[in-house]
């Protein structure tokens, strides 16, 4: 049985057939998904989904995207939506410093604060990295304590190694069945097995021989037996493996 620990099924994408999509996992093999929020509207969203599917958990927080967003008292309320039984991690919050949506100074003030409310709460964190390995290792290393995974990892070893020095999860989705992914393969054949997890990020970074259509946790099979292809397991024991992990990370 599969955990997708990370997938946003609040996204516009799956608005036409959200159910039926969910309807389909059981038999999939897919036990556990976990929807991580982007802003406090689809925290919202994202939640009322959780509420709907006993199998689906959520995470609330506001991404480097929409932090410049983040008005004042947005950690009101993410506190409140942390609250909720349903509520797993505050995520997916961090840096992005690809696309710049929000200004820099911003992003680290925003993920800082988010930290910081993760540690008030007891809860992990969903860690979004992309084009900032120092600024983000940097704004750890000044919250000492933080439980958490850095989802869709693709960086080096070197940095991995950091991460996990850390106590932290690493999350594996389709990338690496690209053949761009040489690091991550790297990565997930020298990690310890007991800290990975493994997602899709739905709707988007589709496995091949998917690339490029809409993601779906239905494809999360495909993550697992690369890893089990570069790591020499079966597939049952990585899937078996991951999920123990994930239930773990997010005490289920």
């Amino acid at each position: 049985m599969f955990f997708d620990t990370h997938a946003h099924y609040d996204d516009e994408k799956f608005d036409g057939d959200r159910e039926e999509v969910l309807s389909k996992m059981a038999e999939a093999g897919v036990e556990l998904i976990v929807d991580p929020a982007s802003d406090l509207a689809s925290a919202e969203k994202a939640r009322e989904i959780a509420r709907a599917h006993a199998f689906v958990y959520f995470a609330a927080g506001v991404h480097p995207h929409e932090a410049q967003g983040a008005a004042p008292g947005y950690l009101d309320v993410l506190r409140k939506l942390c609250a909720d039984p349903k509520c797993v991690a505050v995520g997916e919050i961090g840096l992005d410093y690809h696309y710049d949506f929000s200004p820099r100074d911003t992003q680290r003030r925003v993920f800082s604060e988010q930290l910081e409310l993760s540690k008030e709460l007891g809860l992990p964190v969903i860690i979004h990295e992309r084009e900032a390995v120092q600024d983000n290792l940097d704004i750890l290393k000044a919250h000492p304590g933080i439980r958490g995974v850095v989802h869709c990892y693709s960086g080096s070893w070197e940095t991995a190694r950091v991460l996990l020095d850390m106590g932290l999860y690493l999350g594996f989705t389709g990338v690496v069945t690209f053949k761009n992914a040489r690091r991550c393969l790297e990565v997930v054949e020298k990690m310890p097995p007991e800290r990975m997890v493994i997602e899709t990020d739905s709707p988007y970074m589709a496995p091949v021989p998917h690339r490029g259509e809409r993601n779906s946790s239905l494809l999360v099979h495909l993550v697992a037996e690369k890893i089990a292809e570069i790591r020499g397991m079966s597939v049952e024991d990585v899937a078996r493996a991951t999920l123990e992990n994930g239930r773990r990370l997010y005490g289920l």
